[in-house]
Formats: structure tokens, C-alpha cells, sequence
């Protein structure tokens, strides 16, 4: 796992690795556009996350996901925390609770 200081040097850093894809989310799936392309917790894996707090503004942190579908298709989701989170099924907050491999 590479060390960030902020949110854009890992999202630069994780484009080099191939993860091309930007995902939104949504209450039970990630959501891709131009290709409109739904991700249910069942179609992916987050192989990586990293967290960033806002040093002086609660309101500027954020997670950072490094995901691959199980087509192969890699991708990023950025999301807020805390109480700025959205709204999500409990199949998708498990999904997203990840914890690296030992």
C-alpha cells in the first residue's frame, strides 16, 4: 500500500496503477458514467483505501476507494464521512468496511 499526504496525489497515484473508472454511490451500487455501468456489492472488490481528514475543516474529509470488478475493471470511489456519508445499504456499508489482508 503507497503513502498519500492528499486526496489528489492518491487519486494521481492510483490512475498510474490503472484504476481509471470513476464510481459514484449509490444506496445498494456503484454507479460508472459515461458507460452507465452498475456495480452491486457482489461485482467488486476494494483492494485499497485510504482516509483523508481536512486539517482545520471537518467538512473536507474524505475516503478514498481502490476498487476492481470482477471483470477486471478498476476504478475509484470517493466519498465523504462521518456526517457527510451518504445513505447506503447494509450490504454495501459491509462491502466498503474493508480490512487489509494479513
Amino acid at each position: 500500500m503507497n503513502t498519500y499526504d492528499t486526496l489528489s496525489e492518491a487519486l494521481d497515484g492510483l490512475r498510474k496503477q490503472g484504476f481509471t473508472q470513476d464510481y459514484n454511490l449509490k444506496s445498494d451500487y456503484l454507479h460508472c458514467q459515461p458507460d452507465n455501468i452498475e456495480l452491486k456489492p457482489a461485482d467488486f472488490d476494494v483492494v485499497d483505501v485510504y482516509r483523508f481528514e481536512g486539517m482545520t475543516d471537518p467538512a473536507d474529509e474524505a475516503v478514498l476507494y481502490a476498487i476492481e470488478a470482477k471483470n477486471g475493471n478498476k476504478g475509484v470511489l470517493v466519498d465523504g464521512y462521518g456526517a457527510s456519508s451518504e445513505s447506503i445499504s447494509s450490504e454495501m456499508a459491509e462491502k466498503l468496511r474493508y480490512t487489509p489482508e494479513s
